[in-house]
């Protein structure tokens, strides 16, 4: 009896460290453009609604204009976000939306956290 459970603690032990494995192959391989928390919040929320403006991103983000500069204008190199800039009346309007490429780049990247969480469960 004391062999079997022990075969059965390393055959156990050996699934667990092939599972952790996995899930650092697989966290290794995540995109990280938008990994980084300011980038995901934009794609995320960008996801949602057909466009925002600057300002309300900034607000719901809760970031400097400096920082959501920098990390939309990443996102628009990638192709993941478009950028639109206008005047109302005299008052500069930047808007953002989420291109078809960005959506799909959100999708692998949900579903590559879906299998990443499913993994180390």
């Amino acid at each position: 009896m004391a062999k079997t459970n022990a075969v059965r603690r390393t055959a156990d032990s050996s699934a667990a460290a092939a599972s952790a494995r996995g899930a650092a192959r697989a966290a290794a391989e995540l995109d990280r453009l938008i990994h980084e928390r300011v980038r995901l919040g934009i794609v995320s929320a960008l996801a949602g609604i057909e466009r925002a403006s600057f300002n309300d991103l900034k607000r719901l983000l809760k970031v400097s204009d400096g920082n959501l500069s920098v990390h939309a204008r990443k996102l628009e190199d990638a192709e993941y976000i478009s950028c639109t800039k206008s005047f109302d009346g005299r008052t500069p309007r930047t808007e953002y939306r989420l291109t078809a490429s960005g959506r799909r780049a959100l999708e692998r990247y949900l579903d590559h956290m879906e299998a990443l969480i499913h993994a180390t469960r």
